[in-house]
C-alpha cells in the first residue's frame, strides 16, 4: 500500500481538472503545472506525484499524466530521475517575474475579451464577474 507525503498530497490537490470543459486534460494538467512553477509554488527540484496517484486522485487515464509530463519534460520544465519521482528542473528560479507569469494568462485573457465584446458587456461587467469568482475561488 502505497500513501501520499504530505508535500505530494499538497501538489496533487492544486491540479483543478475540469473534464467537460473542452481544454483536453493533459492540457489542463501540463499548463497548470507551467503556472505554478513560474509563481514559485512548486519550486526547482520539488517532487511531482507518480503518474499512478495522479491519475487515481482525479480519475483520469495515466496515460493522460504521462502525456503532460513528457511534454514538460521535452520543454526542460521537469526532469525524469530514473526510479525516483519526476521533479521540476533545478535550473529553474524560484518564481518568474510578474511580467512573464502575466503574460501566461494572455489567450485566456484575449479569450474573455472577444466572449465579452460579442455579449455587449463593459469592462465594469468583466471586471466585476472576474471579482466575485475570484472571491467565490478563495472561499
Amino acid at each position: 500500500m502505497h500513501y501520499f507525503t504530505n508535500a505530494h498530497e499538497r501538489i496533487t490537490d492544486l491540479f483543478i481538472l475540469k473534464p467537460h470543459s473542452g481544454v483536453p486534460i493533459y492540457r489542463q494538467l501540463s499548463e497548470q503545472i507551467r503556472r505554478l512553477v513560474a509563481s514559485g509554488q512548486i519550486p526547482a527540484g520539488t517532487e511531482l506525484p507518480s503518474i499512478r496517484d495522479l491519475a487515481v486522485k482525479h480519475a483520469i487515464n495515466p496515460m493522460t499524466v504521462s502525456k503532460a509530463y513528457a511534454l514538460l519534460e521535452a520543454e526542460g520544465l521537469l526532469e525524469r530521475n530514473r526510479g525516483k519521482p519526476m521533479t521540476v528542473a533545478a535550473n529553474r528560479k524560484a518564481g518568474a517575474p510578474l511580467a512573464a507569469r502575466s503574460k501566461q494568462l494572455e489567450p485566456q485573457v484575449e479569450s474573455l475579451v472577444l466572449a465579452a465584446r460579442q455579449l455587449e458587456l463593459s469592462a465594469d461587467d468583466v471586471i466585476e464577474s472576474l471579482r466575485a469568482k475570484w472571491e467565490e475561488s478563495d472561499g
